[in-house]
């Protein structure tokens, strides 16, 4: 029969820092509308809409939800969140973005500590944040995480001691198409790309392809093709490779500003959903029910990624181009 592979469908569940518009119940709702329920003229395309598909295909996924800003708005902006997706019977997992700590000002955690990125801050720091937003997740509604993904991808090897340390098992902020200064500082490579045991921690790398100059490109639905995501699983599947986590957001079907479904990107994620429940010896999978394996793989092309097809990049760039000409950037 073969090895079954594991589509990790992951969705990074937020309020947009860079949307905040004041502390008021109108500004909180008028983010809500544009970031995680995503209200368009052609009906809701954010977390209700993505639980209905999931569940339309009988698929499980994974919402990396952000309590950040609790500090701000109360705990009940997060019950918000978590609320449908609990009741979908589907995963929630912990996500960080430390934006909102300069905007909470001097009386959030940390009195007036600010940063990007997690990775910005000492590890005592980071066990302190990473406290906070696992107890407020919990606070939610939500089971106790097991997972994390750190916002923007910014973590560092003193993120995953610091998980360790606050009881999180699984991390996936490491993006071997992404990293440095601007995201992932975690010590793995461009090379490390299956689930690995490292600083205490199951690291679940972000999911890449090889790009036809030589590099790596991200797994997400804004930057891969359906043709290439559904060949990036077949590739993983017929490799030996355990997992392969695709990435995206609770707002990125749509343009936040103008408030415009992208029917390009919409219909990317809804062909994966129907090629994930379709896919021979390929299923969905999360961190509460299957968390994902780790340990070098047997198979040598295991550890190589999807090849560059030129075909497929074209068929991507037209789609880019498109998108961007009809839709705008998110």
């Amino acid at each position: 029969m073969g090895m079954v592979a594991q589509a990790l469908i992951t969705i990074d569940t937020e309020y947009s820092s860079g949307l905040f518009t004041g502390r008021g119940a109108a500004d909180r709702a008028e983010n809500f509308a544009r970031s995680v329920a995503c209200i368009t003229p052609d009906g809701p395309a954010g977390i209700t809409h993505k639980l209905k598909t999931f569940a339309n295909h009988g698929l499980k996924a994974v919402f990396f939800v952000d309590p950040m800003p609790a500090m701000v708005w109360g705990i009940a902006a997060i019950e918000d969140v978590i609320g449908p997706i609990i009741d979908a019977g589907q995963d929630v997992q912990l996500h960080c973005h430390t934006e909102w700590l300069e905007i909470a000002g001097p009386d959030a955690v940390l009195k007036g500590r600010i940063g990007r990125n997690l990775k910005e801050f000492t590890f005592d720091e980071q066990c302190e944040i990473i406290s906070y937003a696992r107890d407020t997740l919990i606070a939610a509604g939500a089971p106790k995480p097991v997972a994390f993904r750190a916002g923007n991808y910014g973590a560092n090897d003193d993120t995953l001691r610091a998980l360790a340390n606050t009881g999180i098992r699984y991390d996936s902020s490491h993006c071997p198409a992404l990293m440095g200064k601007d995201a992932s500082e975690i010590g793995l490579t461009e090379n490390d790309r299956a689930p690995t045991l490292y600083e205490g921690i199951i690291e679940v790398p972000v999911g890449a392809i090889a790009t036809i100059a030589g590099g790596l490109r991200h797994a997400q639905i804004t930057a891969l093709s359906l043709g290439e995501m559904t060949a990036a699983l077949r590739h993983a599947r017929d490799t030996g490779q355990a997992s392969f986590t695709i990435v995206t957001h609770s707002f990125e079907l749509i343009n936040r500003r103008t408030l415009t479904l992208n029917k390009i990107v919409n219909s990317r994620f809804e062909g994966l959903c129907s090629a994930v429940a379709q896919m021979d010896r390929v299923e969905a999978g999360n961190y509460r029910d299957n968390p994902p394996l780790h340990g070098s793989a047997s198979n040598p092309l295991s550890r190589e990624p999807l090849p560059a097809n030129p075909l497929r990049t074209g068929i991507r760039l037209a789609e880019q181009f498109a998108s961007n000409t009809l839709y705008g950037a998110l």
